[in-house]
């Protein structure tokens, strides 16, 4: 999945799992501090993300991921890479 795809995949999930304003959903956005997604919303995306790209992320991977750019970057490493 090229980036772009990627990061249309994530802001679409964000957007419609959270009704996060499009506007908001920007590489450098931090999912935490300026998305207000908790824990729980992390597991949800998590989870729905593996549904969407048949991709489970790794502990090691999800604890890494702070931004949306962290997700997208996850999403386009090859599986265990990131």
């Amino acid at each position: 999945m090229d980036r772009d795809s990627a990061q249309s995949l994530i802001a679409g999930l964000l957007a419609e799992l959270f009704e996060i304003a499009p506007e908001k959903i920007t590489p450098e956005a931090d999912l935490y501090q300026d998305l207000d997604i908790d824990s729980i919303d992390a597991v949800d995306l998590a989870v729905e993300f593996r549904k969407r790209t048949g991709r489970q992320l790794a502990p090691e991977e999800f604890r890494k991921i702070r931004t949306v750019r962290d997700i997208v970057d996850t999403l386009c490493a090859p599986a265990g890479k990131s």
